[in-house]
């Protein structure tokens, strides 16, 4: 068992008494930097996940992601062990859903131009979206790659030089 403070048990033993198990409202004294020494440990220890929030239902955030939408709190199996409280087995997980683009955007059409049948080079996504080669390669990268969890393949093409696709 991990040693916990009391403040770490305070919120552990809250979520695990909520049916969603969401760890927010914090206590009202924990505020700003001394909440983020609290609550990064449990995520690391895998206690609390950070999961995205229902913001439309009312759901309570932790952070807001830069996109518009937020995180909230969630006490895991292995929080709950921490605090001795028994797990049911009918209750899942909640599922983590990958944020999707906004129509229209500059990634939504990244997006669409690498799942063309002929992919796209960075040229041709360059003259598309008006973005730096670098930009483009970040946006793969981080966006579409880590953010989005797609798998993006490449490829040279005689004639038309290195082509990348978002794989099927």
């Amino acid at each position: 068992m991990s040693k916990l403070t009391e403040t770490q048990t305070l919120i552990l033993s809250r979520a695990s008494q909520q049916d969603d198990r969401i760890a927010l409202p914090l206590p009202d004294r924990l505020r700003g930097g001394a909440a983020n020494k609290v609550i990064v440990p449990l995520i690391q220890k895998g206690f609390l996940d950070e999961v995205e929030a229902g913001i439309r239902q009312g759901e309570p955030t932790w952070r807001k992601t830069g996109d518009g939408h937020g995180t909230t709190l969630v006490i895991t199996d292995a929080g709950l062990a921490a605090i001795g409280v028994e797990t049911e087995t009918t209750w899942s997980e909640p599922e983590q859903t990958k944020p999707k683009p906004r129509a229209g955007t500059k990634q939504a059409l990244l997006i669409e131009m690498l799942e063309a049948p002929d992919g796209a080079t960075i040229a041709e996504i360059a003259k598309a979206t008006k973005w730096l080669p670098h930009t483009i390669r970040g946006a793969m990268s981080g966006a579409l790659k880590k953010r989005l969890g797609l798998t993006i393949t490449s490829e040279k093409v005689e004639g038309k030089g290195r082509v990348y696709r978002i794989a099927s």
